[in-house]
């Protein structure tokens, strides 16, 4: 199987996204419990430590 060189979104986001919904995934249903914000994602060290990931950590 020969892969292309570029990623060409249309026919693969077309599929997924009418495939997500069908299914109800961008739908929310509150509940009684409280809401919350994720304000920063959990820690990711994806390369050599820096001060960024010291801040991150503070944070």
């Amino acid at each position: 199987m020969e892969l292309s060189k570029n990623y060409i979104p249309d026919s693969t986001e077309i599929k997924w996204n009418s495939q997500w919904k069908e299914k109800g995934y961008f739908n929310s249903v509150p509940d009684e419990r409280p809401s919350f914000t994720v304000v920063i994602p959990p820690p990711n060290v994806t390369g050599v430590l820096h001060m960024g990931h010291t801040l991150n950590e503070t944070v």
